[in-house]
């Protein structure tokens, strides 16, 4: 579906009343849909489409997945959580997940930014070399 940028401008106006102390509000999301969807204005579902794409986007900002060969203790969760705290800001969902075909190392993803310190990323860059 082609959006107007009428309606890009009115989503993103949207998704700006929706965001409180630098955050998603997702009660207030939710009763900003409830009223475009009464109202019906002209476009509206390319604005709840251009709408949902941003809060999209946030939800993936704000989360973050750390892979690791070996389980981390949880003092080193809560270093890796402060710093990811420091760099991206409060608000931050962090998952742990253990991935023995990393086969040392971590990698940490945070919306579109990948941090692979991995033995198989470093592996598959040597092969990469020859």
């Amino acid at each position: 579906m082609k959006i107007s940028k009428q309606a890009k401008r009115d989503a993103k106006e949207l998704f700006r009343s929706c965001v409180v102390n630098g955050l998603l509000d997702e009660d207030r999301a939710r009763r900003m849909v409830q009223r475009v969807l009464e109202a019906k204005p002209r476009g509206y579902l390319a604005i709840l489409a251009h709408f949902q794409r941003l809060v999209k986007f946030d939800l993936e900002r704000r989360t973050a997945k750390i892979e690791s060969a070996a389980p981390l203790t949880p003092e080193f969760q809560s270093k890796i959580k402060a710093g990811l705290a420091r760099s991206y800001g409060q608000g931050l969902n962090v998952s742990f997940a253990q991935n023995p075909a990393l086969i040392g190392g971590m990698r940490i993803k945070v919306g579109s930014d990948v941090y692979d310190g991995s033995v198989q990323a470093r592996l598959a860059a040597l092969q990469e070399s020859f």
